[in-house]
């Protein structure tokens, strides 16, 4: 009775290496995407009145988890039963990924209509942001919910030759930490300023060291805003091209003179103009028959 006691507790010992060890070797796989992430989710979670940015970004985090309970269950029973078409469902995310990137470069060339009905109005009443918050809450779980089926499924393909009870064990894991980890910094970096004016108050005036921090921390914040939205951007792009580049050998093979980061980049800004302009042609063409 002892020996069988105690083999159980060996077998459940030898379990829990095996995934630690494969956790790590798809934590690597998944660093790239996991800072793709970062920037893209950070960029989204900006925007908003001190007052409710973690409100919202607590929102936003729930929708990824979310996010995660539908996509594991769904992802393991395709692995399972119907392998081929995880890939053609990665395109299609990757469709939508290079159509929101090559959109915020086209907006802000060519600033249109559907931007100002977006926008808040000069003096926003609560109903106005509250509906504003919630538009970009929706818009930023559903990019979240693309880009955690890329981290799932390159996280997937690390133990595809594993058992199941790895692969639910790793992949699963992989998921939380990626949820806790990207939006844990995102609240930290949405909340910098206020931080800053923390260690102003402690300085109390005297022109210190403290003071100096806090100023930069102040100033610091928007430029770090506003290179996150260009990471951002550059992420999306990179992560749909990525998907195409990754699956269609002939795109690889097409590309290979290129390093594979401007290939990837260059795949996703097409997909991305292939995706806008019917899209683009078809809203001009909604307006033109709504006015007559």
């Amino acid at each position: 009775m002892a020996t069988g006691f105690f083999a159980v507790f060996d077998d459940i010992a030898v379990l829990l290496d095996d995934v630690a060890a494969m956790s790590k070797i798809a934590t690597k796989k998944t660093a790239g995407i996991l800072g793709d992430d970062l920037a893209v989710n950070a960029q989204k979670a900006s925007g908003f009145a001190a007052s409710r940015e973690l409100p919202v970004l607590w929102a936003i985090t729930k929708g990824s988890f979310i996010n995660k309970l539908i996509i594991l269950p769904f992802v393991f029973l395709l692995s399972a039963f119907v392998p081929w078409i995880i890939v053609p469902i990665l395109m299609i995310g990757g469709v939508y990924l290079a159509f929101e990137g090559v959109e915020k470069i086209y907006s802000y060339f060519v600033p249109h209509e559907s931007e100002d009905k977006d926008a808040l109005p000069e003096s926003p009443t609560k109903e106005d942001i509250l509906k504003h918050e919630e538009k970009k809450i929706k818009s930023a779980i559903v990019t979240d919910f693309i880009l955690s089926l890329e981290i799932i499924i390159i996280a997937l393909g690390t133990v595809a030759d594993k058992s199941m009870v790895i692969q639910i064990a790793v992949v699963t894991l992989i998921a939380i930490l990626a949820t806790i980890g990207v939006y844990g910094i995102v609240a930290l970096i949405v909340r910098m300023d206020d931080f800053g004016y923390k260690l102003i108050q402690i300085d109390d005036g005297n022109g210190g060291f403290t003071k100096n921090i806090g100023q930069f921390l102040v100033d610091a914040l928007p430029k770090v805003i506003r290179g996150l939205t260009i990471i951002g951007t550059i992420a999306m792009l990179l992560v749909a091209g990525g998907i195409y580049v990754h699956n269609i050998h002939q795109i690889h093979d097409f590309l290979h003179f290129l390093p594979s980061i401007l290939g990837e980049l260059l795949v996703g800004f097409i997909v991305g103009v292939l995706a806008l302009v019917p899209f683009e042609l078809f809203m001009k063409f909604r307006g033109k028959g709504s006015v007559v």
